[in-house]
């Protein structure tokens, strides 16, 4: 278990309800900053099969986010691309709309964070978030990413045509932060 001062981080296993997942990853807010294709719901089938197939051996490493007060799944994270050739990965984060503005993503972040510069050998943890999602943008400021790279109008939202921002931040800055 990977412990912050709101939220757990921990594997998906068989208990964890796939309704409740839905019910979450399907919040129209979730799907709209979750990825960059259509915004179509999840399927109940898709949560089954995601946590059917979790696992570390493709390079890939998803966390559920539980908080600590209540004990219950509010999202997930994790490391969605990495590569060990060239020391960087990619990451993703889901809140549930009720958790959201309480502290709870970027305390699973920095989370997430942590575990990866002290277990993984990268150099660069990066991300990618719609300029529209003010609230994640400032959560990952908090976290010390920085902005790298801006797609322009990448992403088609709301009937127009959005920026896909990359941040990222580096070992040495993490360590920098924290010492």
């Amino acid at each position: 278990m990977l412990n912050g001062n709101l939220v757990k981080l921990r594997a998906y296993d068989s208990t964890d309800n796939p309704q409740s997942i839905i019910n979450i990853s399907n919040n129209s807010d979730v799907l709209e900053n979750l990825r960059g294709t259509i915004p179509y719901p999840f399927t109940y089938e898709d949560e089954v099969n995601f946590i059917k197939s979790n696992s570390s051996s493709k390079l890939t490493y998803n966390f559920a986010i539980e908080a600590l007060d209540s004990k219950e799944y509010i999202g997930g994270c994790g490391i969605n691309a990495l590569d060990l050739l060239n020391s960087h990965c990619t990451v993703g984060i889901f809140i549930g709309a009720p958790y959201l503005n309480k502290g709870y993503g970027t305390d699973a972040m920095k989370v997430l964070v942590h575990f990866i510069f002290e277990n993984i050998s990268v150099n660069k943890i990066k991300l990618h978030v719609f300029s529209f999602n003010k609230r994640a943008i400032r959560s990952y400021e908090k976290c010390a990413f920085k902005t790298e790279a801006i797609l322009r109008k990448e992403i088609f939202r709301h009937g127009e045509y959005h920026d896909d921002i990359i941040m990222s931040i580096f070992r040495e800055d993490y360590y920098a932060q924290i010492l």
